[in-house]
């Protein structure tokens, strides 16, 4: 007489087996989704990182079109064509990012980067003129310095370079850049300032180094600067100036600082051995 009362109870029993088992399911599901979402954060990573650039715009691409509607990967596409210096892409890639719902205003900071990289330099400053006053950053203002000096207008890049020295802790890039604005406009001793202030803050900065070489020879100053120099380095500098001397006249200067450029070389200085050797044919 109790079976029916046993029925129910089973039944009650099997529903909550079942739903204990889609429940257990959907939590594996679960835990499998997150877990996919932080090995693909883990791999963005690693692509916009360590991987060879060509490797993360092809990872970029692919995967940016299996999910066209986010604006991450789209974002990592164009910054790997730009490490991969496809510059013509990247202004692609960075111009349908800022079209996106997604896309934010240091997006088109980036936008402006690729163009000038492209050497589109109006157009980069039609990007950089609608970007609203109050994004204030290093990269902003540093590109703004840079199309600012594209159009001479001095005492606007002045402003802007000294305005993006003041928002990094890592100047000497900005400052080389200054410097050679300087260089550009004759205010030499001003140039050889902002090359050796940049030299201090990034000792390996050796475009810094060659250019304050530059400086100095525009003022006739053919001394090596008291600067951290390798060897080689040394080698390439009395190269430069040997250089900057003969394309002002000063030819016995030149052949002077070619010889000791070749002697101070820790390898054969072919570059230096043509140069010396083309002078003395003359």
């Amino acid at each position: 007489m109790r079976h029916p009362i046993l029925i129910p109870a089973m039944l009650t029993g099997g529903l909550i087996l079942s739903a204990c088992g889609q429940n257990g399911d959907e939590t594996v599901e679960r835990a499998f989704q997150d877990v996919n979402v932080i090995d693909e954060t883990n791999l963005n990573d690693v692509m916009l990182t360590v991987a060879d650039p060509n490797e993360g715009v092809a990872y970029f691409q692919r995967t940016a079109a299996q999910h066209p509607e986010r604006a991450d990967l789209q974002r990592g596409l164009a910054i790997s064509l730009t490490r991969a210096k496809r510059n013509t892409e990247a202004v692609a890639a960075w111009s349908k990012l800022t079209k996106m719902k997604d896309a934010t205003t240091e997006d088109r900071v980036d936008l402006a980067s690729a163009l000038i990289r492209n050497n589109e330099w109006d157009r980069a400053e039609e990007v950089l003129d609608s970007i609203p006053p109050t994004h204030e950053t290093f990269k902003r203002y540093r590109l703004e310095a840079m199309v600012a000096d594209s159009n001479k207008q001095w005492k606007r890049a002045d402003s802007f370079y000294e305005t993006a020295v003041g928002l990094t802790t890592r100047p000497a890039s900005v400052m080389n850049n200054w410097g050679y604005s300087k260089l550009t406009r004759g205010n030499y001793s001003e140039a050889e300032r902002l090359f050796t202030e940049a030299i201090r803050q990034d000792k390996s900065l050796f475009t810094a180094k060659n250019n304050l070489v530059l400086a100095r020879s525009a003022q006739n100053n053919y001394a090596l600067p008291v600067i951290p120099m390798s060897q080689a380095e040394r080698a390439q500098l009395l190269h430069t100036m040997a250089l900057s001397a003969i394309k002002q006249g000063d030819v016995s200067t030149g052949k002077t600082l070619l010889r000791e450029a070749i002697a101070t070389h820790p390898q054969h200085f072919e570059e230096a051995s043509r140069s010396l050797q083309a002078l003395e044919n003359a």
